[in-house]
């Protein structure tokens, strides 16, 4: 018996919503009707013949069950102990947007009140819970993970939820890999958190990175064993669609009903419904796991070959995502911010190798996170990291 209760949990305005309908949700279209509901353009799109879609001239289908069933397939697979679901995944427990940063900012909004709710992260993490927090006036509230290991502090966390400051933090964010930790967060922390006797809220796993660890990594399936938990993925990472901009996130029935009442009715675009489609069908599914492993394979060359460049210190965080959180070191063998600062300037303005710096965010110092790329753009990176390090630590 856990603390939540959707019906305080969320906002009373939300809970009242009445979804937008179109006539579709009524009788939807089998190829066969005359459609005249809509007030669409039924001469087609202002495009030549050969280079359109024939149906993009009609809005998108606002529920995509097909598409969502789909992501359940892929999904419905053993989750990690210590939760093993009873009840497989249905399009009932799925939210599509316009990438997860649509998830993010539409649970904000769902259990948030403006200038009174506050949302709990832990840094170092994915920049965009914060933004989107301010952008609907929420405040932040944040319990760091614990260095040098970046894990979760589940007992610490927990505390602060059982305490007085805890009634006004609605939602959890918790990435797991971690961005820019690389790291998965220990299935027990997040059931810890799920099982919290009175705190009333939300825990919100970000699962972007989660097809590059390790096989049955996801906690999409707990989602019907908790009612407070959702699991957001995205199809930017391992399926290569960043450029369609879709996420996903897996709920419950009820926390996915709320989110799809509030979103736009056709936020989903049909060109990139049929790419994300195809990518989760069956010989998507298989380009998609050569690919990963492609990436796989050179993520371990790097934790390989990068500690053998003078001026490479230790790798932080973990190695289950496409990137690498690595430190640079000064002349003394210490984490620098200076020199990674100037690395990252002169490896893109001097070498035309753009890598991120993230020597300013906790636990971090000295600090650059670095995409697995291709083997060429890999071999480039070696050879150009190398370069730089020799002339900063001059």
């Amino acid at each position: 018996m856990t603390g939540f209760n959707l019906q305080t949990c969320a906002r009373p305005n939300i809970l009242q919503l009445i979804p937008y309908r179109c006539a579709r949700d009524d009788y939807k279209d089998d190829g066969t009707n005359i459609l005249l509901d809509a007030n669409e353009n039924a001469f087609g799109p202002s495009l030549p013949a050969s280079s359109y879609d024939a149906t993009l001239h009609r809005y998108p289908d606002p529920h995509q069950h097909e598409l969502k069933q789909l992501f359940c397939n892929h999904r419905n697979v053993g989750a990690p102990l210590p939760v093993v679901p009873q009840t497989p995944l249905t399009p009932e427990n799925l939210f599509l947007g316009v990438g997860s940063d649509e998830c993010i900012d539409a649970l904000l909004r769902a259990f948030c009140v403006p200038g009174r709710d506050k949302i709990l992260t832990c840094p170092p993490t994915y920049g965009m819970y914060s933004v989107s927090a301010q952008v609907n006036d929420v405040a932040v509230v944040r319990h760091n993970l614990v260095v040098p290991e970046f894990g979760a502090d589940a007992a610490g966390i927990c505390e602060l939820l059982a305490s007085p400051a805890g009634r006004e933090i609605k939602l959890l964010y918790l990435c797991s890999p971690g961005n820019p930790t690389g790291r998965l967060i220990e299935p027990a922390a997040v059931k810890s958190v799920l099982d919290h006797p009175t705190w009333n809220g939300v825990v919100v796993v970000d699962e972007a990175y989660v097809d590059f660890a390790a096989q049955g990594s996801s906690l999409a399936p707990w989602v019907t064993e908790f009612p407070n938990l959702v699991v957001m993925q995205t199809l930017s990472k391992a399926f290569g669609l960043a450029g369609i901009r879709l996420g996903v996130a897996f709920t419950s029935p009820e926390i996915a009903t709320i989110l799809n009442s509030l979103k736009a009715p056709y936020s989903i675009s049909s060109p990139t419904s049929a790419l994300a489609t195809a990518a989760m069908g069956a010989e998507g599914l298989e380009v998609q796991r050569v690919k990963v492993a492609a990436i796989v394979k050179e993520r371990e060359r790097l934790i390989k070959e990068l500690p053998g460049i003078e001026g490479v210190g230790k790798f932080r965080g973990g190695f289950d995502a496409n990137f690498l959180l690595v430190e640079m070191l000064d002349a003394a063998g210490k984490p620098c911010n200076e020199v990674a600062l100037k690395t990252y300037e002169m490896l893109a303005e001097t070498r035309g190798v753009v890598v991120r710096f993230r020597g300013k965010e906790y636990g971090c110092n000295g600090c650059l996170r670095m995409t697995v790329g291709t083997p060429e753009e890999n071999t480039t990176l070696l050879e150009r990291l190398a370069e730089v390090l020799k002339e900063v630590r001059k």
